[in-house]
């Protein structure tokens, strides 16, 4: 039996397909999300890895932005639950979840069983997420993956003021033509962003195990940063882009056996 759980975002979209044993047979992750082809892509590629076909699916949930326009799924739940089980499951005993994602950001308070406590989020400002790296890498002339190793040769620590990405933007360009090093905005721009998202964490509290989520936590300057932000340890998850379309996987499985037995 298989299970698929599918994450569609509004910047990206991830597939996972689970056996009755939870195994992981297949996934997928595309920077396309919703509006576009991306969920059909990322499923026939989570498909093609396991070696099945879309009919051997016994159950499939979605979850993320887009969750509601994939009438495929059996059923519908909510991100913060998926990432919430996803991480439970990869990295037992964790509490504090801190989520980066492309458009949005958010910090989930796990209870001792593993269950969604609390949670905050920024979903209003593209200040505290992934989209506000972009822009910085593109004023720096240089690919979002290397943001990480250019921070890394960083001297001087950059302070960027601005809350908002338009003027941040602004105030980086003046800062480089200034004479300001790259490596020192990198690094300014990693600051800025695990500041902001550090303040969502201490609202709810932050109880360790810390684990990081998102395409961000790929980047590990920014993880570090983080690290010193909030005062404590971070373990990125594996598979960070991934974890909300495994929980939904795993609730897709759980729903399964309810409904038959």
């Amino acid at each position: 039996m298989y299970f698929l759980g599918i994450d569609i975002g509004s910047s990206s979209s991830k597939c996972v397909i689970i056996d009755e044993n939870k195994n992981i047979v297949g996934r997928a992750v595309k920077n396309i999300g919703t509006g576009t082809n991306g969920p059909s892509v990322v499923i026939g590629e989570a498909l093609a890895k396991a070696g099945i076909t879309e009919e051997q699916i016994d159950f499939t949930v979605a979850t993320g932005y887009g969750r509601a326009n994939h009438t495929q799924a059996d059923k519908q739940i909510t991100e913060i639950s998926c990432h919430g089980k996803g991480v439970a499951h990869l990295v037992p005993g964790a509490r504090t979840i801190i989520d980066i994602g492309g458009q949005d950001a958010k910090v989930i308070k796990l209870s001792e069983t593993g269950n969604v406590d609390n949670f905050v989020m920024n979903e209003k400002c593209a200040a505290g997420t992934g989209r506000f790296l972009e822009v910085m890498a593109r004023i720096l002339n240089c690919e979002l993956s290397e943001l990480s190793e250019l921070a890394k040769k960083s001297t001087e620590e950059v302070e960027i003021s601005n809350t908002c990405t338009v003027f941040a933007e602004s105030e980086v360009i003046s800062q480089l033509a200034q004479g300001t090093k790259r490596e020192d905005v990198a690094m300014g721009a990693n600051h800025s962003i695990t500041s902001r998202v550090a303040g969502l964490a201490r609202r709810i509290g932050i109880t360790p195990i810390v684990v990081m989520t998102g395409g961000v936590a790929i980047n590990d300057s920014v993880v570090h940063s983080m690290e010193e932000q909030i005062g404590y340890d971070i373990t990125v998850a594996p598979d960070p882009q991934a974890c909300g379309a495994l929980g939904a996987a795993l609730f897709a499985l759980e729903s399964f056996n309810k409904k038959n037995n």
